[in-house]
């Protein structure tokens, strides 16, 4: 225990000095940071003191108890503040009130209630009602301390103090508090006591000291409530940071007419416009404002005026102290070099400020704010990049709804891929097709959607399901195909035989309107309006300066004409994975693939296939087009031959007829085919090796596309032909022997010389261990990060949502290892997979193009060993551009460092 002596829990701030600063953001907290830092800038700060978090730490770790120096350290802290303010803590004379408030490292806004006015009891509210001269305020301020601290530290229920409040505004015909005069409001302290001793059993404390341990104690207390540590969850704050107290001098901005309290920010935390923004009341303390009791007013006569409001701005009503706070608002964003947000509260026109931190803004504002400072030379280029959240640009890249639009909202599922759609309700993919092709907005809904409801996903303008997680087959291709998902809305009943949908009593039908939020999760009645996202302007100059930075090359997963302009519209750098068989399900030639598949001989095979060629050959031809010389890289068939067959009797019908043969046959192949475990079973290379004439057909549709888009525009293409879900050399080499002859046809019967790169998809364990093999003769390598984890981890990813929850709280998965690339294991294999590669062929060129191409963590570990570019789905590329810029930044650093 020695050491206690020398630990020093309390830092003091206030009259102009502090014992803190604001790089001891871990020791302070944020607030205790910020207040000392506001303090040395010399900005009119009310005196109080930080207990650290440190304390918290030491609280948890024995057993809730404090160290035996801290209450002396409070004591001495506590004196300073009372000589400086110049009333005493507990004086029936002169009483000096305090706030007692939270502050962890990391903002954590809603984590525990604030305490205001901690120090009157029945004796010291006599002493404010003497020194303020005003009984009605002193009275006011007595019941909320009671109301707050009743429930933030005595844990009494918050409507037992409404109902009281109720009761004497309804027995005095009186609707609002500002109504009431001192008499009522002594009148409503009674019955708030009351309540207190009938819920604890004992009487409200009348000893300031008691008030204050109760409080700090609270606040060390809130740490561990649900509410924290699920906030912490989400938002990846590992609980041993702690939070800090901060007690400060009570400040009272509702003392009358020459007092207010406010909260502003120093840009529009919406558009990030440099105007000051914000809202304050006059004769109000903190909470009022937030609480939305009374109605704020806007500080400046610009926002009053933009906003329509006939409430006089306080420009008008307090010019000297708005001037005040206007210098202090450029002071501190000078000082902090970003957009701050501050409250503040005056007091018989004499300003203080009571917070700031780095303000909460749009994803538009958050671009807008960083360019403008780099512009003002306030930061520089590289600083503008950093401060970019990527994952945040999704906000940015699809359509969202009018703020101002009305909503009857009446499910919530995930949030699956953001952007806002709305449409008629349809509940198949052909329907959802039909309509399209009639010029309808349609919305998909299904139980769960899979790799056969391709064409009507893609069809639709959003997808609704009401099984599967973040991770499912719906939430994966909608963000791939760029449009909006609501996933596992699980209170909505679908009936697909009634074509209805039910939830809390609402039916809808098939054909009724339906608007879905893919960035919030909601389901809504009827069509909301939206809006386009806007490309231009500050979001192109930052993507600009990025581009300048980066290392790395950002491509897209892109197989239709609409994609692959959307990802160059988006700035991709070429095609990463073109997913061969998602071309396979359009409709026109759905039958013509199920025939080669039902076909008992290759002669049979080859007739279909013959079928499926020109149309095959055209998709490529589109592709090679739009992406103008940029490199291509085409996955050659993968997925396993069941997932074509129809599950239907009317589709089989189809089937047979158009093979030549009865539904029996096609029924016994579909089962024959059917598999227990596809993922693992005959796909990819496999199906290569089984059925050559497959890849046959589509190499020759790609070289003879190759060699007609030079004929037509004098484009040279350079095709990347990838083999999927090779484990050995043997496989590659064998299908490599295929490709190379296809290719000798195509340039002997076209007279063009065609250049091309075969290589392999590594998604196998022992493909990355054999990498150095498999590199004599692959020309590159692409990891397909989602099958390599799901074959590291023996997991499926459709099946994997309904326990990975459990895994990320027990604390065995950090992150879902889906979204993120599992750096450890995964990751692991990767960096030998290059390093072997390497080894063997010095300039093979290395990517990745599974999903986690476009996550932020997954790009920086790309960029950490060295990948040439990192291929994602279309609406990502931004995101991915922007994570390999600051990928790039950091490695830099690291480097340096």
């Amino acid at each position: 225990m020695g050491n206690q002596v020398t630990t020093r829990w309390v830092y003091s701030f206030g009259d102009g000095k502090a014992e803190g600063r604001a790089e001891m953001k871990n020791l302070l907290g944020g607030k205790g940071a910020n207040l000392a830092e506001m303090s040395n800038l010399g900005l009119p700060v009310p005196p109080g003191f930080t207990i650290t978090t440190e304390l918290c730490t030491y609280y948890y770790k024995n057993d809730k108890t404090y160290p035996s120096d801290l209450k002396a350290q409070v004591a001495e802290a506590l004196a300073t503040v009372e000589r400086s303010i110049g009333a005493g803590f507990g004086d029936p004379e002169n009483p000096l009130l305090v706030s007692v408030r939270s502050g962890a490292r990391a903002s954590m806004p809603g984590m525990m209630d604030t305490v205001l006015n901690l120090g009157l009891t029945d004796v010291t509210v006599l002493g404010l009602v003497k020194r303020s001269g005003d009984a009605r305020f002193a009275y006011d301020s007595y019941r909320r301390f009671i109301q707050m601290y009743g429930n933030v530290v005595l844990g009494v229920e918050h409507h037992h103090f409404e109902d009281i409040l109720e009761n004497v505004k309804r027995d005095r015909n009186i609707t609002l508090d500002t109504e009431l005069v001192a008499t009522d409001w002594q009148a409503v302290i009674e019955g708030y006591k009351k309540v207190v001793e009938h819920e604890l059993g004992r009487p409200f404390p009348q000893d300031v000291h008691e008030q204050l341990w109760g409080a700090i104690g609270a606040v060390f207390g809130s740490w561990m409530n649900q509410r924290a540590i699920t906030y912490r969850r989400l938002h990846e704050i590992p609980a041993e940071w702690g939070t800090a107290v901060n007690v400060q001098a009570m400040v009272f901005g509702n003392m009358g007419n020459d007092c207010a309290t406010g909260v502003a920010f120093t840009r529009n935390p919406s558009t990030g416009e440099n105007a000051f923004y914000g809202e304050y009341l006059v004769n109000a303390q903190g909470e009022d404002v937030v609480a939305g009791i009374r109605t704020p007013q806007h500080l400046t006569i610009a926002g009053k005026e933009a906003n329509k409001s006939d409430l006089p701005s306080m420009e008008e009503v307090m010019p000297e102290v708005f001037h005040q706070l206007d210098a202090v608002r450029l002071k501190l964003e000078g000082h902090y070099r970003d957009m701050q947000d501050i409250e503040f509260t005056v007091q018989q026109n004499k300003l203080y400020m009571l917070q700031t931190r780095t303000g909460k803004r749009t994803a538009a504002a958050a671009l807008k704010i960083s360019v403008d400072l780099a512009n003002e030379g306030v930061i520089d280029r590289a600083e503008a990049i950093k401060r970019i959240d990527p994952a945040s640009l999704d906000q940015l890249l699809h359509p969202t709804l009018d703020p101002k639009a009305d909503r009857t909202v009446i499910s919530r599922g995930l949030p699956a891929s953001p952007g806002a759609a709305s449409g008629k309700l349809v509940f198949s993919a052909d329907e959802a097709e039909t309509q399209a092709q009639l010029g309808e907005s349609v919305i998909l809904c299904r139980i769960e959607t899979s790799p056969e409801d391709i064409h009507g996903m893609h069809a639709a303008r959003g997808i609704l399901t009401t099984r599967g997680g973040m991770t499912s087959h719906a939430a994966v291709v909608a963000r791939g195909m760029g449009r909006a998902c609501v996933a596992g809305a699980g209170d909505l009943r679908v009936d697909y035989k009634a074509q209805t949908v039910t939830v809390r009593g609402v039916t809808i039908k098939a054909g009724d309107t339906v608007t879905i939020d893919g960035s919030t999760g909601e389901v809504m009645l009827g069509a909301v309006p939206t809006i386009q996202p806007e490309l231009s302007g500050d979001f192109a100059t930052l993507m600009g300066w990025a581009d300048e930075i980066r290392r790395m090359k950002v491509r897209t997963n892109a197989e239709t004409p609409l994609d692959a302009r959307t990802a160059r519209k988006f700035g991709a750098e070429g095609i990463g994975l073109s997913r061969t068989e998602h071309m396979f399900f359009d409709a026109d030639r759905i039958v013509a693939v199920r025939e080669m598949i039902l076909a008992e001989t290759e002669h049979g095979r080859r007739a279909a296939l013959a079928k499926i060629a020109p149309m095959q050959r055209q998709d490529f031809v589109e592709l090679f087009t739009i992406m103008k010389g940029l490199p291509v890289t085409i996955r050659l068939l993968d997925p396993p031959l069941h997932e074509f067959l129809p599950n239907s009797d009317e589709e089989m019908e189809e089937v047979a007829k158009g093979a030549g043969t009865d539904i029996l046959k096609v029924r016994h192949r579909a089962s024959q085919l059917h598999e227990s475990n596809p993922m693992l079973g005959h796909r990819g290379c496999r199906l290569g090796i089984s059925y050559p004439e497959i890849y046959e057909m589509q190499a020759r549709s790609i070289f003879e596309a190759a060699a007609q888009v030079f004929k037509d525009s004098g484009e040279t293409v350079i095709p990347e032909i990838m083999i999927p879900l090779i484990s050995t050399k043997k496989e590659f080499d064998i299908l490599k022997a295929v490709i190379d002859k296809v290719a000798a046809e195509v340039i002997s019967s076209s007279g063009r010389k065609i250049e091309y790169l075969v290589g392999t998809m590594i998604e196998l364990p022992r493909a990355a261990l054999r990498a150095g093999d498999i590199a004599e003769t692959a020309e590159f390598f692409s990891f397909g990060t989602n099958d390599l984890t799901q074959t590291t981890f023996g997991i499926s990813r459709d099946d994997a949502g309904s326990f990975l929850p459990d895994y990320q709280r027990s604390g065995i998965l950090e992150h879902d290892p889906f979204v993120t690339i599992d750096v450890e294991g995964v990751g692991e294999l990767v960096k030998i997979a290059a390093e072997r590669g390497r080894a063997t062929r010095p300039d093979i060129k290395l990517g990745i193009c599974g999903e986690h191409g476009g996550d932020p963590a997954s790009v920086h570990f790309c960029e950490t060993i060295g990948l040439d570019y990192v291929s994602c789905s279309p609406y990502r590329v931004p995101i991915a551009r922007l994570a390999a810029a600051q990928a790039a930044l950091s490695t830099e650093r690291a480097n340096r460092d």
